[in-house]
């Protein structure tokens, strides 16, 4: 006897619809999969034949073939237990095959006949909608993150035998509805519970300055500095001071965690702005995404927050040079010899790093004692081209003995929340003069000029400058960009001079030269 049902298969970010047959006849008993399955596909025969027998239901003692097709899409996870054993049950006689009709399921099995949450079920649920699915069958635990999606039947169950309750219920049966979206938490609260205040960073003015302009704007920061200068305490206070995310935000940020196998059980939208911090051992596939079957790296898990490199210069230089156009375009295609995947990656990313080996090159109080040419090698781990695409270079000097003792006090510096609220307005001035919604950093290049709004000064300014700095087309389009942010925080319809200026200061980095 034959039977069909509908199981999903991710393939990166998108999940596609496959069908699982099941066939017995006589012959030896045994169940053979056929359909491209990994090894967690190949042994759920042990773990659906356990289920079944002890939930009560009877296992075929015949031959019995199950094809996952189409056969020549590869298929991972143990997502295909549920489905596999329903098919056994109606080739078995045991289920009605109209009670599976338009019905999609993926779920785990364990022995006892539990369902087990799985990875991707937003990404699952998402393409049973637009497929038209009757409705979606996941393990209880998945219930609320497959029930974010909109006009889709959710139906979820703890156990084997719920699941057969639930088809073969004659009364309708109410689906799991999603928590309510209120928009998000309130902007205070989310700047609260975001990390560590920008109150508590003394000093560093230029550098608190940049950290705004790069939360307003979307713009790449590097800060660069001796030990101890306050690098990775500022860089870790810019998520808070990012707005709260969009729904639509939030649900693609999702569905990434979700595919990832980072969204915990019963969790739904991701509140949060993401901050990843890899470390500087990481490997190109951790970093930019890949493997056999293609997950999101650490730059896609961080799209819509912040990706913060720390020791910059210690990371491989031939793992940074795969940022490079990531970084431009907002997202990384991963290609392998049957699939091609595509992972979205708009981050903000902030790089720390010490001036030289030894971390004190340009300090006044402490010599440097690494000759210039131990210097070189060690900015030569960074590209040209890499370093183009930071807008940011914000030099640091240590706390003075006075701003250390301030650390005991109230600081009189501004808060996250105060920040914030520029950061936010600022944002909203950007969405009002970009239908896209983009921000200044992410812009395409062809729209840049329609949205500058130079001034004659400012544009005489911007041209002396290309031309004495003998700046790159991209380093000075990128310094337009910073100057169009730093307008927006100022509610400034017009780039003025001053705005060029300032952008300058953040351009003007030269490593193999002593910091000013």
């Amino acid at each position: 006897m034959l039977a069909r049902c509908h199981g999903v298969a991710l393939q990166g970010l998108e999940a596609l619809p496959v069908s699982v047959e099941v066939d017995i006849a006589p012959g030896l008993p045994g169940l053979q999969l056929v359909g491209l399955a990994d090894a967690a596909i190949q042994e759920a025969r042990e773990r659906v034949r356990a289920a079944l027998r002890n939930s009560g239901l009877r296992v075929p003692l015949t031959r019995v073939v199950v094809s996952l097709a189409p056969a020549d899409l590869r298929k991972e996870g143990p997502g295909f237990d549920l489905p596999i054993a329903l098919g056994l049950l109606v080739a078995s006689g045991q289920l009605d095959q109209a009670h599976l009709q338009g019905v999609w399921s993926a779920a785990e099995l364990g022995l006892d006949g539990r369902l087990r949450p799985i990875r991707g079920v937003l990404a699952m649920a998402m393409a049973a909608q637009q497929q038209g699915a009757r409705a979606l069958l996941v393990a209880t635990a998945n219930g609320p993150e497959a029930a974010l999606v909109e006009g889709l039947t959710v139906w979820g169950a703890s156990r084997l035998g719920e699941v057969l309750a639930l088809l073969t219920n004659p009364a309708p049966v109410p689906p799991l509805a999603a928590p309510p979206w209120n928009g998000g938490p309130p902007a205070p609260a989310h700047r609260q519970n975001s990390g560590a205040d920008l109150a508590e960073v003394h000093g560093q003015v230029h550098g608190r300055r940049a950290l705004e302009i790069a939360a307003a704007g979307d713009h790449h920061l590097l800060l660069v500095g001796p030990p101890g200068s306050g690098k990775t305490m500022l860089a870790r206070r810019l998520a808070g001071l990012l707005p709260p995310l969009r729904r639509s935000e939030a649900l693609e940020l999702t569905r990434l965690h979700s595919v990832a196998g980072l969204l915990a059980d019963g969790g739904g939208l991701v509140h949060q702005r993401p901050f990843r911090s890899p470390h500087h051992s990481c490997s190109g596939p951790a970093l930019i995404g890949g493997g056999s079957h293609p997950r999101p790296g650490e730059l896609s898990l961080a799209h819509q927050g912040v990706l913060f490199l720390d020791e910059l210069t210690e990371f491989r230089r031939d793992v940074l040079d795969q940022l490079r156009q990531p970084l431009e375009e907002g997202e990384v295609w991963i290609s392998r010899a049957r699939q091609r995947c595509r992972f979205p990656c708009r981050t903000t990313l902030v790089a720390a790093t010490n001036p030289c080996p030894c971390g004190w090159f340009g300090d006044p109080d402490r010599p440097c004692v690494c000759g210039e040419g131990v210097r070189r090698r060690y900015w030569n781990r960074l590209s040209g081209p890499l370093l183009d695409r930071i807008d940011l270079q914000v030099v640091m000097r240590r706390a003075a003995a006075g701003e250390l003792l301030a650390l005991t006090k109230p600081s009189g510096g501004e808060s996250s929340a105060t920040v914030g609220n520029r950061v936010t307005q600022a944002r909203q001035r950007m969405r009002d003069r970009n239908p896209g919604g983009d921000s200044n950093g992410q812009l395409p290049a062809e729209r840049l000029a329609s949205i500058l709004q130079l001034s004659p000064e400012a544009r005489g300014l911007w041209e002396r400058l290309h031309d004495q700095r003998k700046l790159s087309a991209r380093s000075s389009q990128r310094l337009l960009r910073v100057a169009r942010t730093i307008s927006d925080l100022a509610s400034d319809a017009e780039v003025g001079t001053a705005a060029i200026a300032e952008a300058l200061t953040y351009r003007s980095f030269d490593p193999s030269a002593s910091p000013p």
